[in-house]
């Protein structure tokens, strides 16, 4: 079985994983690998109509990916992961939401502006 998508990490997402202690975000590719093949709703969640949350519980820490799709390349489908944080709470927090949606029409401005 082929991947449902391809992902892609903003500078944002890739510095927060390289901040982690190694097995840490090698849990947290390891998830994302996992749902790249089949799609699973404790990992990968609907926050809002454009943003989703790459989730990874690890050593009693939950870890979040902000991301969002891009379904505009014809060879497949994207998800660009913009930023990440440790979850504290039980709500995602509103100000990591507005970041990713910002990084979202950011990205989108830079495709349109590159066409």
């Amino acid at each position: 079985m082929g991947k449902l998508f391809d992902i892609i990490f903003l500078e944002d997402a890739f510095e927060f994983l390289n901040s982690l202690e190694k097995k840490h975000y090698e849990k947290i590719l390891f998830n994302i690998r996992k749902v790249q093949i089949e799609a699973d709703p404790e990992l990968l969640k609907k926050l809002t109509n454009d943003i989703w949350e790459l989730r990874t519980l690890y050593q009693g820490i939950q870890y979040r990916l902000m991301a969002f799709w891009d379904k505009t390349n014809s060879n497949g489908t994207l998800v660009i992961s913009t930023h990440g944080f440790v979850k504290k709470r039980s709500k995602v927090p509103q100000n990591e939401i507005s970041k990713a949606i910002q990084h979202r029409t950011k990205y989108f401005e830079l495709k349109q502006k590159n066409k």
